[in-house]
């Protein structure tokens, strides 16, 4: 029996160690709850661009986050929460929050329990706080009298008025000024001229760059000037033909800042000559709201090949341009959204365009806040639009696209080729553009002089 007893007493003590074992295999430490290290932007940070705005909390330890309750977190004023998530395994919540409003203190608040730790521990409520800039005062350069006087009223304008625009009919004339003026009884207030014929005024034939007489005639009759510059290039090394389309030139932006290459003759001589035009302009006290290098993300301009070469290329035009002294130019830079590996920098650019052709009323609204969102203290422009003629699209009326949102400091149709079977903007579009208490017509101007 007492062979027994022992045995038993044996099996019992083994069971229990085994026993005891297993709860301490499966006992889970207690862990701290996470707490927050820092924030970007720290909280009663300044300056901010208004529009999409990446706020990061980081941790003392990896933290979960359900992407799908990012409606409980909660921006203040007119602010948005656009996403919030943790990637991977990382102590880091990153959330984009939307502030749309410039000079505008927001509050972005998380509540208690909403991230959580290892073991689900729940992280203490977070408020942060920053305020975003307003747009920027001042211009890109030191202007003229006559060109501050430009910049100021745009400053005053926007997103109060809208300035109407027109495109000139191919380069150096006002004559769908005039048509607008017959349709509607008012001009619109800016005329955009072109310089795309360089090679052809160069050479002294069909067009002269050098009489500025249609340019003048429309400044000292009250109109707003604008310019661009569709580049034509030589198609290939010492051609007599030229062309501005990546696809019909061998023309290489990367060889352009290589001494010795042709493309590096072709930019600097060209340069020069567009330079010495300007210099006539700002000679006759006329200020120029300058588009150059236009729609360079899009990639179809030998401009738009890659990005650094794009930016330095502008950079060189805006270096020597300053340098010949040309301080009548306001500098607009033409955004295709989402390339903000294209922008020169805020001390390069005065006002951000867009162009849009085709684009319903509520689209090009989204198009305008997606602007905003990415360079908000910046003055956004509708630079170009129109009809799309290939897709037999029409442009959504100008009242239609300011009453769902689009604030664009100026709007500026393309001219119509010979024939066309569906007008950029028809009679109708400018007579209701034309009839808005809003929209600035060239008699409405002040005087800049």
């Amino acid at each position: 029996m007492n062979k027994i007893y022992i045995y038993l007493l044996l099996i019992a003590a083994l069971f229990t160690t085994l026993s005891c074992s297993t709860e301490v295999e499966h006992e889970i430490a207690q862990v701290a709850s996470p707490t927050l290290v820092s924030s970007t932007p720290a909280s009663g940070t300044t300056g901010i661009k208004a529009g999409n705005v990446t706020i990061s909390l980081t941790y003392d330890k990896n933290v979960f986050f359900a992407s799908q309750k990012k409606d409980l977190l909660s921006i203040s004023n007119d602010g948005s929460i656009v996403s919030a998530d943790v990637i991977g395994s990382s102590p880091t919540l990153v959330v984009v929050v939307n502030c749309p409003s410039r000079n505008t203190t927001y509050t972005f608040s998380v509540p208690e329990g909403l991230v959580t730790g290892p073991n689900s521990m729940p992280a203490p409520a977070v408020e942060i706080s920053f305020t975003t800039l307003g747009l920027d005062a001042e211009p890109v350069n030191t202007l003229t009298t006559e060109a501050q006087n430009v910049y100021n009223f745009l400053q005053e304008t926007y997103e109060q008025k809208t300035i109407s625009g027109i495109m000139a009919n191919v380069a150096w004339n006002t004559e769908e000024a005039e048509r607008v003026y017959s349709w509607t009884g008012k001009y619109p207030a800016l005329n955009c001229f072109d310089y795309i014929h360089l090679n052809a005024s160069a050479a002294g034939s069909w067009i002269d760059y050098g009489d500025i007489t249609p340019v003048r005639n429309w400044w000292n009759n009250g109109g707003l000037v604008a310019a661009m510059w569709h580049w034509n290039v030589p198609v290939s090394e010492g051609s007599s033909d030229v062309a501005f389309y990546k696809d019909q030139t061998s023309f290489d932006i990367d060889n352009a800042f290589t001494e010795g290459t042709w493309e590096y003759q072709t930019i600097n001589s060209d340069l020069a000559k567009v330079a010495g035009y300007l210099k006539l302009l700002k000679d006759a006290g006329i200020p120029v709201i300058w588009r150059p290098l236009h729609e360079a993300a899009g990639g179809w301009f030998w401009w738009g090949k890659n990005a650094e070469s794009f930016k330095k290329l502008w950079i060189q035009m805006f270096d020597y341009f300053k340098a010949q002294g040309l301080d009548n130019l306001i500098w607009v830079w033409t955004t295709e959204t989402g390339d903000t590996d294209w922008y020169p920098g805020d001390q390069y650019v005065d006002i951000i365009g867009r162009d849009l052709y085709g684009n319903d009323a509520a689209d090009c609204a989204s198009q305008y806040q997606m602007t905003v969102s990415e360079h908000g203290n910046k003055m956004v422009t509708l630079s170009e639009c129109g009809a799309n003629i290939d897709a037999n699209a029409e442009l959504g009326l100008l009242s239609e696209q300011w009453n769902a949102g689009a604030r664009w400091l100026w709007f500026m149709p393309w001219y119509d080729g010979e024939g066309v079977s569906l007008s950029h903007a028809s009679q109708e579009w400018w007579l209701d553009a034309m009839s808005q208490s809003y929209v600035i017509a060239r008699e409405s101007l002040p005087s800049f002089k």
